[in-house]
Order: structure tokens, then C-alpha cells, then sequence
């Protein structure tokens, strides 16, 4: 072989891979030459949400980068810099937000459904140990609608629905659900929580016409007790009648119900408001999220922080019908608890309208007047709060819910401390294999300790270069698959060197011996190395966050081990092998190999040289 000429061609790799590096990126130089680090190493986080349907069927990938787009959105409108949303696998969306003010990458995934409903009922909810808080305003008497608390909602679990409510004597909860037929079959899981409550608690239920007079007999709260043993799933089932007037349904199951529970527009639905104080029982929705134009975050000098909402066309029209409707009080739609007084005096009540994000109730102001076509929200706002909600409404709702996986929040200076623990372990580790490697090899120690260097060289290269291009970071788990790819490197040279050790063994001199221990050692290296990346390959396929990170590092060192292995290993020990040390016992490594081979050799004959 000619091996000044591989080493030219692993020359040219270096000069083209720095080349784009150095002058392909911009800033000063050390930006340039700066990979991009991961949350763990620069501190922020990080937030993996698993995709779900609300019917068990099958997740769409057009669904999930659609749902990617908008919580991308969502993202950008916080004005954060380098935050990322990438889908992991099929189902997967990962969430990347740098700094320590990134609080709000826990809310970006949230389903954000926006629903005006106007309340039908209203009744003080009962807390979690069963006694009943002390009640607060309904609402605002401002003819804009005036939000309680920053919007919460609760995280999306599994398998949303919302029943209506049973016409059945038996006062069976099985109510037929809405839509089509699906893989769920709704009525057989409400028959299931029937039996669960008993007969007892059903019938109570069924009797109930005032929740108030529940509270003041503790035999039937007694009775109604497996209500409050419910998980937010099965309360979900629910008629809309036992969820409002059933006092052990409390305010944490109903704002914990998987996201979507609420979410059908032609449906009566129950939910609580932000301070978990009252129970709304609210009429279909007939203003919804669609119908917002636009909606952004403003400071108002007397209200705070506050959110803006623009109707368009259709949606100005459907607002003003449902804000006549509430503050006519049409058809005495609203019952007493439901209703305020009107500013002017008059006597009469107007209605109170819901304003509904998720399962949970923002705002149930009084329509104090008819509007038009813009409202707006206020309350206990802070920038953030206000910034958030402003975006879930004006960038629409997600097409598919999300169960929040795995969450990783790093400070700053832990993920610097991470950063020079994970290199010092890294360089550890190196320096262990060249130990070993010159205490065993010697003279071919240098080779692995040069190989080393050169791999090390270019697996940086590549990551600057791929970090730039296509959003690659170095992350704690990429450092563990770095540092693990130095024993497969150190495999490829242990399986060459003993090869060629075996040919020299044969009788070959070391020159004529190592094309043929290339010859033999090349398909294992291939074989043990390909084994290697397709075992990376099959966590990155597999896994998720951090697993996936580490499979990367893992596959790319292994790669581009095998371009040094074919571009300089091979070449350099073709070069050593013509000089005088390499021939030497002591110095080439080779020992006592060499030593055994030419006490083995017989002696050459006068005029004769030995062949290979």
C-alpha cells in the first residue's frame, strides 16, 4: 500500500472539517469553536411529553408535528433564545428551554381549549377533607370579563370523556357518550364505577336537588363517600349533575380530570374556578377559541397584568348573542346562585359567564353589558401568566393531549460542575488506555496514543459543526457514550495487534506480517464496531431524553473510530514498520514475539535471503 496517501486523505478531512468551523460560523473564536451543551451543562429544562388520544386509537404523525408547530410557537412568543422543540420517535415531543427563568415550559404543552359558557349553576365546592371553604365574589361587575387567579390547568392524563347525564331510574351513571364509536367502550367503564359507588351512593346521588342541603346532613354525606374514593378519570364519567351536586366530587378530582374531559361544545359540563372555591355547572359553549382573532398580553395602569381578546367576524357576532343572552337572562336560564346584580340598579340579575381553559374555570364574571367585539381578561397576573395564556389562546389548541413525562431542571452552576465532571472523566479515562497502552505496547502505544488524539480531534469537529447545522448537543449522557467509546476503541487496536503478533508467530517478518493481520483484523474490527452502532442505533430508536444522547455519542465515536482506523492506524503502522525500531524486542511492543521468532528462524544459507 501506498499510506502517504491515506494520510493525506485524513489530512484533507481535518483541513475541510475546520475549515466550515472556523470560518463558517460567526462571532469571536471561541464561539466558534463551542459545541452547543445541553440543559444539564448550561443549566435550564427540559420536558419530554408523551403523546395520547382521547380514544385509544392510534397516534398521527401529522397530528404530533402540527402539536409540535404550536407548542413551538408558544415557545418563541416568550422571546427565549435557543429554546428547541424537537419529536422524539412517533410519539414524543421535547421540550429544550436554556436558563433559570424557564418555568413556563411546564404550561406550553397544556391543551389550551377555550371555552364561554354561561353558568347555569353555582354552589360553594367542598375541600378534600370535607368541609366547605369560606365562599368569595362570583364576579367581576365590570362588562369585561375579569379573571380570579393566573390560569392553571390540570396535567392531561388518560382517555378523556365527558358523559351525558343518565335519564335511567336506577340512577346508573352509564350515559351514552358523544360522537362516534370508538376502541373505548365508554358505557361498560361507567357501568364498572356504578358498581364501584353501589347502589347506595347512586341513589343518593340521583335524589339530590340542593348540594347546600347535602352539607348540613352528615348521614348522607356518609353515604356519598365513595364519591371522594373516585380517581379524576372515573369522576370524568360522570353525568354533569352528580359532578356538581355530589359535595364529595371535590375541586382537586375535577381540575385533575385528563385534559379533553370538558372540552365537547355540546355538552352542560361542571368545573371549579382558580381558587378552588365555587362549582359551576355551565350551559353548552357557544363561543369557543376558534373564534378569538387574536389575543396578547398588555399592562393596564389600574388592573395589572391583563390579556386582550379580539373576536373575528363570526366570533364578535356568537360573543355578543351568548353576552345578550347572560345579561337578558333569556328564558331564566340561570338560577339565583348563578346570577349578580345589574350596575344600573334595576333589580333585575344578569347571568355569569364562564370563561373555561382546560377543565378549569378562569373568569365567571356578570356581564354587566352587551359587547362587541373585543373582551378582556384580568386578575392576579404576572407577565409570565398573562404571556402564557395570550399565547395558548392566540396560537389555538394542541390537535392531540400530552401526558408530561420526564422533567430535568439544572441550574447554571451545576451544569458547569457537571461540564468539568463529565471531562474529567473523560480525560481519566484516556489517560488510563494510554497508560496501559505504552506499559503493554510500547513503541505501539504511540499509535494508540496518537489515534486517540486524532478521533478526539475530529469527534469535536463534528460535533461543533453538527451542532451548528442540524441543533446536535452535548449533553452528561453524550460524555458517558464518548468515554465508553474509548474501550471500543481500544478493542479495534487490542484485536490488530494481537493478530499481527499471531502472523509473526507463522514465521512472517513484522514488515510482511502486518498486510496480513490487516487483512484478518479488519472484519473483526468491522464486525465488533458494527455491532456497536447498530446497538446505539437501537437506543436512539428506542429511547428517550437522555438515552438518546448517550446512543448518539456512542454511534458517532464509534464512526468516526473506524475513519481513523482506515485512514491512519493501517497507514502509521506500515510507515513504523520500515524502520529499525519496530524490529526491535525492547522498543516495538512486539517483545517477546519477536524475540521467539528469531530464535525460531533457521539459519539463512550464504547467497540466499529468507522470504516472507
Amino acid at each position: 500500500m501506498r499510506p502517504s496517501r491515506y494520510l493525506m486523505v485524513l489530512t484533507a478531512l481535518f483541513v475541510v472539517l475546520f475549515a466550515i468551523v472556523l470560518f463558517g460560523g460567526s462571532g469571536p473564536m471561541s464561539e466558534k469553536l463551542k459545541p452547543n451543551l445541553g440543559l444539564d451543562l448550561v443549566g435550564g429544562t427540559s420536558l419530554t411529553l408523551i403523546a395520547q388520544t382521547t380514544d385509544g386509537r392510534p397516534i398521527d404523525p401529522d397530528s404530533v408535528e402540527q402539536a409540535r408547530n404550536i407548542i413551538q410557537s408558544r415557545v418563541d412568543g416568550f422571546g427565549v433564545a435557543e429554546a428547541e422543540v424537537v419529536i422524539e420517535g412517533d410519539t414524543n415531543i421535547v421540550i429544550n428551554m436554556p436558563g433559570e427563568n424557564s418555568d413556563a415550559i411546564r404550561q406550553v404543552g397544556k391543551p389550551a381549549q377555550l371555552r364561554f359558557r354561561k353558568v347555569v349553576k353555582q354552589t360553594d365546592a367542598v375541600g378534600v377533607s370535607g368541609t366547605t371553604p369560606s365562599p368569595s365574589a362570583s364576579g367581576s361587575a365590570s362588562p369585561n370579563p375579569s379573571a380570579s387567579a393566573a390560569p392553571t390547568s390540570a396535567p392531561p392524563t388518560t382517555a378523556p370523556a365527558t358523559a351525558a347525564p343518565s335519564g335511567s331510574a336506577s340512577g346508573s351513571a352509564a350515559a351514552s357518550a358523544s360522537g362516534s364509536a370508538t376502541p373505548r367502550d365508554i358505557r361498560k367503564e361507567q357501568e364498572a364505577i356504578a358498581r364501584k359507588l353501589g347502589p347506595a351512593a347512586m341513589n343518593a346521588a340521583q335524589a339530590i336537588q340542593n348540594p347546600s342541603e347535602v352539607l348540613a346532613d352528615s348521614n348522607q354525606l356518609k353515604v356519598l363517600e365513595p364519591f371522594g374514593e373516585l380517581t379524576p378519570a372515573e369522576v370524568a364519567l360522570l353525568p354533569p349533575q352528580y359532578q356538581f351536586n355530589v359535595p364529595n366530587v371535590s375541586c382537586d378530582l375535577l381540575n385533575n380530570r385528563p385534559a379533553g374531559s370538558i372540552d365537547p361544545t355540546d355538552q352542560q359540563v361542571v368545573a371549579c374556578n382558580a381558587g378552588k372555591t365555587s362549582k359551576y355547572l355551565m350551559d353548552v359553549a357557544k363561543v369557543v377559541g376558534t373564534d378569538v382573532a387574536s389575543a396578547k398580553q398588555a399592562r393596564d395602569p389600574q388592573r395589572g397584568w391583563t390579556v386582550n381578546i379580539d373576536f373575528s367576524g363570526d366570533g364578535a357576532t356568537k360573543w355578543s348573542a351568548l353576552t345578550r343572552e347572560a345579561y337578558n337572562n333569556e328564558g331564566n336560564g340561570c338560577e339565583e346562585s348563578a346570577t349578580a346584580p345589574r350596575d344600573t340598579g334595576q333589580g333585575a340579575n344578569v347571568c355569569l359567564v364562564a370563561v373555561v381553559l382546560d377543565n378549569e374555570v378562569v373568569s365567571a364574571p356578570a356581564v354587566q353589558a352587551v359587547q362587541t367585539s373585543d373582551s378582556q381578561i384580568y386578575g392576579q397576573f404576572n407577565r409570565e401568566s398573562a404571556t402564557l395564556l395570550a399565547n395558548q389562546i392566540k396560537y389555538g389548541a394542541l390537535p392531540i393531549t400530552f401526558q408530561p413525562g420526564e422533567v430535568t431542571s439544572i441550574s447554571a452552576t451545576l451544569g458547569a460542575d457537571y461540564l468539568r465532571a463529565g471531562l474529567l472523566a473523560a480525560g481519566i479515562g484516556m489517560l488510563l488506555v494510554i497508560v496501559y497502552a505504552f506499559f503493554y505496547y510500547r513503541l505501539l502505544g504511540s499509535v494508540i496514543f496518537l489515534s486517540l488524539v486524532l478521533s478526539a480531534a475530529l469527534t469535536f469537529g463534528m460535533l461543533v459543526l453538527l451542532g451548528r447545522s442540524i441543533g446536535v448537543t452535548l449533553t452528561l449522557a453524550g460524555i458517558a457514550g464518548f468515554i465508553v467509546s474509548l474501550g471500543v476503541a481500544a478493542d479495534s487496536f487490542v484485536i490488530y495487534f494481537e493478530r499481527l503478533k499471531d502472523e509473526i508467530r507463522e514465521g512472517r517478518t513484522p514488515r510482511s506480517a502486518i498486510p496480513r493481520a490487516w487483512v484478518r483484523a479488519r472484519r473483526t474490527i468491522l464486525t465488533a464496531n458494527g455491532v456497536t452502532v447498530l446497538a446505539a442505533l437501537t437506543l436512539w430508536i428506542l429511547g428517550v431524553g437522555q438515552v438518546r444522547g448517550f446512543a448518539f455519542a456512542l454511534g458517532l465515536a464509534t464512526i468516526l473510530d473506524l475513519v481513523i482506523v482506515f485512514l491512519f492506524r493501517h497507514p502509521i503502522m506500515t510507515l513504523l514498520a520500515r524502520t529499525p525500531a519496530f524490529l526491535s524486542p525492547r522498543v516495538s511492543g512486539l517483545g517477546r514475539v519477536l524475540h521467539h521468532a528469531s530464535q525460531d528462524a533457521p539459519p539463512s544459507r550464504p547467497g540466499r535471503t529468507k522470504e516472507a
